[in-house]
């Protein structure tokens, strides 16, 4: 079972070489730029504005929250790809339900530049994208380093990159997964304590005030005293302040925020697993019980006795080795099934771990449907430069990453277990 205050659960690094002291990145949003590559391009018809837009310095919510201002919306009107990074800038595409087509103005927001708009026949859906292409500045790392930087990063296009969730994805405080087992488990008063209370996970000392005044029962001031940006906190308090059970609390959450908590347990799931697969060198191999995917179309199938048995350049091991296929992990839901034999215990233990089958037993919402999801990824296009500027010596590491996957391990590969996120760093302070 998670445990709040925990360190949140990323799996282990995969590249023993040793780590390159003092490598820092997002000290500046400049210095983390991100380009969605797009799956398609829009048709020029339809009901949905697509706008192509770079942003600096700004969160997803907040960009959202633009729009919906400015096309007079709601949230449900908005179709996102994925979400991109706040400390960075970031090109990517958004679309806009507008069936009566009004006249078109600019967007007066200096954090937002459009850089063209089209109309398109539905919705951009999550998972919309080929992928990302990444730009990213390492400071206090001397250029005489980029050797060794660069030797990990061939490696990495050759073995792949292990397809972890990096530590964003479990929140500032690094409790989203413990949060999202609590719900599954509908332990609600526990999970009040843990989002509202003083207890549990460590928090902003913005936020004692509001806390501390959970804790005494003073849920009418303390829904008044939360800083902004604690939406889940506020509205989760201003239904007790109304008399609410903690099960009313719970779900007067907005409901983008209580997925991203259960999508934070099967990310936490995931990461066991493929902690434990890195561990015992199985990471890029494929075993008997495994549910591999095709590199090529993400097609999946059962590594049964029947593959087993293929020879030659079309036995498993062998496409394995030429990363035709990887064998995946589990994203656990109602609809996910698990591997079986050796690989299927290593997924039991980690489900157990973590809270167990009962959190994704079938119901009404059917919610979390689950998936699975590929041990590894390629990192393909790297380049990499090294260079001074106003700010000191960099190393810039470029490269190409499919949808989902996270930059930032793929960084922490390269530069080792001590690269700080100055991003992270100074939300914590």
């Amino acid at each position: 079972m998670p445990v709040p205050g925990e360190a949140p659960p990323v799996a282990r690094r995969l590249l023993d070489a040793p780590p390159i002291e003092g490598a820092r990145i997002k000290e500046r949003p400049g210095d983390f730029i991100v380009e969605e590559l797009p799956l398609y391009e829009p048709s020029g018809e339809g009901e949905h504005l697509y706008l192509r837009i770079v942003k600096e310095g700004t969160s997803h919510h907040e960009m959202v929250d633009v729009l919906c201002r400015h096309f007079g919306v709601d949230d449900r009107a908005i179709g996102t790809a994925g979400m991109k990074d706040r400390q960075a800038v970031t090109g990517q595409t958004v679309s806009v339900h507008l069936p009566r087509k009004p006249e078109l103005r600019s967007i007066q927001d200096p954090r937002i530049q459009v850089l063209w708009a089209t109309w398109h026949g539905n919705k951009l859906r999550r998972g919309h994208l080929a992928g990302n292409r990444f730009s990213v500045r390492v400071r206090g790392v001397e250029p005489f380093r980029a050797p060794a930087a660069w030797r990990a990063v061939r490696e990495l296009e050759a073995r792949g990159v292990p397809n972890g969730f990096g530590p964003q994805r479990f929140g500032m405080r690094g409790n989203t997964h413990v949060l999202g087992a609590m719900l599954l488990g509908g332990r609600h008063d526990e999970l009040l304590r843990e989002l509202c209370g003083t207890g549990g996970s460590p928090f902003h000392a913005s936020e004692r005030e509001a806390r501390e005044r959970v804790d005494a029962g003073a849920f009418e001031e303390s829904a008044r005293a939360w800083p902004r940006g604690l939406d889940a906190e506020r509205a989760a308090t201003r239904s007790l302040a109304r008399g609410g059970s903690a099960r009313d609390a719970v779900r007067a959450v907005p409901r983008p925020v209580q997925e991203l908590w259960t999508d934070a347990w099967q990310s936490a799931v995931f990461n066991r697993v493929l902690d434990a697969r890195i561990a015992d060198g199985t990471f890029d191999r494929v075993l008997p019980g495994d549910v591999a995917s095709k590199r090529a179309n993400g097609a999946r199938f059962a590594v049964d006795a029947a593959a087993m048995a293929e020879q030659g350049d079309a036995s498993v091991e062998a496409r394995a080795r030429r990363f035709e296929i990887s064998a995946t992990g589990p994203l656990p839901g109602c609809d996910t099934p698990l591997a079986t034999g050796a690989p299927g215990a290593v997924e039991r233990a980690a489900l157990e771990a973590l809270g167990g089958e009962s959190r994704v037993a079938p119901g009404p919402s059917r919610r979390p449907p689950g998936d699975r999801r590929p041990l590894r990824i390629p990192l393909t296009h790297p380049e990499m430069e090294a260079g001074f500027d106003e700010h000191g010596p960099y190393l810039r590491l470029a490269f190409d990453l499919p949808a989902g996957a996270y930059a930032t391990v793929a960084l922490r590969e390269a530069f080792g277990d001590g690269l700080a996120d100055a991003s992270r760093d100074a939300a914590r302070s």
